[in-house]
Formats: C-alpha cells, structure tokens, sequence
C-alpha cells in the first residue's frame, strides 16, 4: 500500500470528525493566512490538500473562486456540506493528487495548504506541482505543524505522530521547508508560529487511533527527556504542544534543479 492509499483509508472512516475539529476549523495561523494574501477579491485560488474545506471555506468569501483538492473523496463531501450550509457557492471540491494537480500551467493566483503536508509523500514532487500551476507572482500560503530543528525533538514528534496516524509522512522544519521551497523556484519566509495544545483524549479519538498504539504513545511520552518534555510541554494525562507555523512562497526566482533537502 503506497502513502495516498494510506490517506484516503485513514481519512475516509474519519472525515466527519474533522468538519467539526476546533483545530482545523479556525485558529490564529487561518487568520494570518489570510492577512497575508492581500486579497483583492478576483484571485483563482486552489486550497490543496483540503481536507473538510475549512480554509477553502474562509478564502472563498474573498476571492472570485476556489478549487479545493484532495485524495479522499469522503473528507470532499463533508467540505461539500459544509459549503452548502453556509451558502457558499464559489469552492469546486475536487479529488487529486498534489503530485500530479489536473491543471494547466499559471492557472492559479493563490494555492493554500493547511495541516496537510505532513502527508505529502514527496514535498518536493508537490512543490514543484505548486510552482506550474502557479502564475508568475503567485504565492502559496503554507500552514502545517513544524519539527523541532533538534534531532531527538524531532525524532519524538514524528514517532508520536506515526503511532496516532500511520499515513502520516513527516512534520518538517522551518528551515526544511524554507530550502525546499526556494530548490523549486519559490521565495519563502516564515510568517509566523503558534502553539496548539492537543488533548489526549480528543486527539486520538479524532483519528480512532487504536488503543494499543495510544499506549505505546502514552509510553513514548513517560519516557521522553527533559528537553523533549519541555519542547512539547507534555502534561501528566499525555496531553501536549505542538509548533504551528506558516510559510509563506512567492514564484518569482529561477529554481536551483537541486534540493538540498532530502527525506
């Protein structure tokens, strides 16, 4: 089973979980995408990786349209609810491949990914799908949780997240993602980053992790050292913290053809 198998598995027995996340629904990083993109109300906007369309459903009132693409076709139909509930009627939601988007080159003036490419499983195979469909000047507003840049701190965060969520990737650095996307010809700087604590309880259920793997993660967790438990400010009933962080792209340098960062 290759990973977007894994994904639309994991996500179709989850989906309606997801239209009613706190997480996923608002949050200060959703807000400052949106500050940063400048809207003027006629961008063609695709939201890849959408989930439920929750920021689809947020840029959708700014712009002229948005495209809102995903591997899991049961994740688009809660989006498709959630649009109709609301009265929207600018989102198509469509299914798709981030490493092989349906669209023609310099189609899209904006292209949003949020709390989805931790599992992309090639980064740079969708960065550079990103940059072909973006116009000249675009920009792509990346919001996703971050690794530590310390090796053991980001080998605990992965490991958790693997255990909760076999179709989980990898959550990347900032300045992972900062070379990444300026190997493929986009500018990028980091915006901003935000605490989001996650509890146990609900962070699990969301996903319907089964009870074994919460134990080995509960186990994981005891065991972490000092910095580890700091970084993730883990509390006594598992709970913890995770890093937020939006990186913002612009298409407007020449590629290197090379990617100094490789997983």
């Amino acid at each position: 089973m290759n990973v977007q198998n894994s994904v639309q598995r994991q996500f179709s027995q989850v989906a309606a979980n997801y239209a009613t996340s706190a997480v996923h629904v608002g949050g200060p990083d959703l807000e400052a995408m949106l500050a940063a993109a400048s809207l003027i109300g006629a961008e063609y906007v695709l939201d890849a990786g959408s989930g439920t369309g929750h920021t689809a459903l947020t840029f959708a009132p700014h712009v002229e349209r948005v495209v809102a693409v995903d591997l899991t076709e049961a994740m688009l139909d809660q989006g498709r609810q959630l649009a109709k509930e609301r009265g929207i009627g600018n989102i198509t939601f469509q299914s798709g491949d981030v490493e092989r988007l349906p669209f023609a080159d310099a189609t899209f003036d904006l292209i949003t990914s949020r709390y989805s490419a931790h599992h992309y499983p090639r980064p740079q195979a969708a960065l550079t799908e990103f940059v072909r469909v973006l116009k000249p000047g675009g920009q792509l507003l990346l919001v996703d949780v971050i690794s530590p840049e310390v090796p053991v701190q980001d080998t605990f965060l992965n490991a958790v997240e693997l255990l909760r969520d076999p179709s989980h990737v990898r959550d990347h650095s900032i300045s992972q993602w900062i070379d990444m996307c300026r190997a493929v010809g986009l500018s990028a700087e980091h915006r901003g980053t935000w605490g989001v604590r996650l509890e146990f309880i609900n962070w699990t259920a969301r996903m319907k992790t089964p009870e074994p793997a919460q134990a080995q993660i509960r186990t994981l967790l005891d065991l972490a050292p000092a910095d580890v438990r700091a970084v993730m400010q883990i509390e006594a009933d598992h709970s913890f913290t995770i890093q937020v962080a939006l990186i913002v792209g612009t298409h407007i340098i020449k590629p290197t053809m090379r990617f100094p960062y490789r997983v």
